[in-house]
């Protein structure tokens, strides 16, 4: 939903500037399928770097990868299928604009950074939420070629409301996180100290 608001405020600011195109079905259908598919892949690939502390969690013992029920190359040849579809999904900005097709490897780099983080920073809930902070900012940047402050200002919110309930979610994990040595803030300062 941020990603289309992003792109609805982009269209209007075409307008108010003069500029054409205002709206484009080919920007919408190229917005939808980079934001489908970059979520997938971001998601599976979470999946796949987490695969072996998820055995040992309690909580998350029972997810797929590790109960069997999905296998890894699987689900690694749908996060290979899903990172292609964002790449080709920027395609449907071109020959207009070549900044979503020039960003789309290391906005994906940056998401799959994410599964790694909590091992060595306790910032991972923030670079969770500057992945989805990348939704609006790239739509915007996607239907306009530049970056401006009403997709960054959209976009930190989003980034602070994702970074503060996934420390209120790790709280969950407090003790199998200090024990595995993984970095989160509930980890690092209780639970009151997380919350607060």
């Amino acid at each position: 939903p941020f990603a289309l608001l992003a792109a609805v405020m982009a269209w209007a600011a075409n307008v108010t500037d003069g500029l054409t195109p205002a709206f484009r079905w080919q920007d919408l259908l190229g917005i939808l399928v980079c934001m489908v598919s970059a979520r997938s892949a971001a998601m599976a690939f979470n999946r796949l770097a987490d695969r072996d502390i998820d055995a040992l969690n309690p909580r998350t013992q029972s997810r797929h990868l590790p109960t069997g029920v999905l296998n890894t190359r699987h689900v690694a040849m749908f996060t290979g299928v899903c990172s292609l579809f964002f790449v080709a999904g920027t395609l449907f900005f071109l020959p207009r604009n070549p900044l979503p097709l020039c960003f789309s490897v290391p906005v994906l780099l940056f998401l799959f950074g994410y599964s790694y983080a909590k091992r060595f920073t306790i910032l991972s809930h923030f670079w969770l939420g500057a992945a989805l902070m990348a939704a609006p900012v790239a739509a915007w940047v996607a239907i306009r070629a530049e970056l401006a402050w009403p997709p960054v200002v959209l976009g930190t919110a989003v980034m602070l409301w994702v970074a503060g309930f996934d420390i209120i979610y790790a709280c969950q994990d407090i003790r199998f996180d200090a024990r595995m040595r993984l970095c989160s803030i509930p980890a690092r300062c209780g639970a009151s100290g997380a919350l607060r």
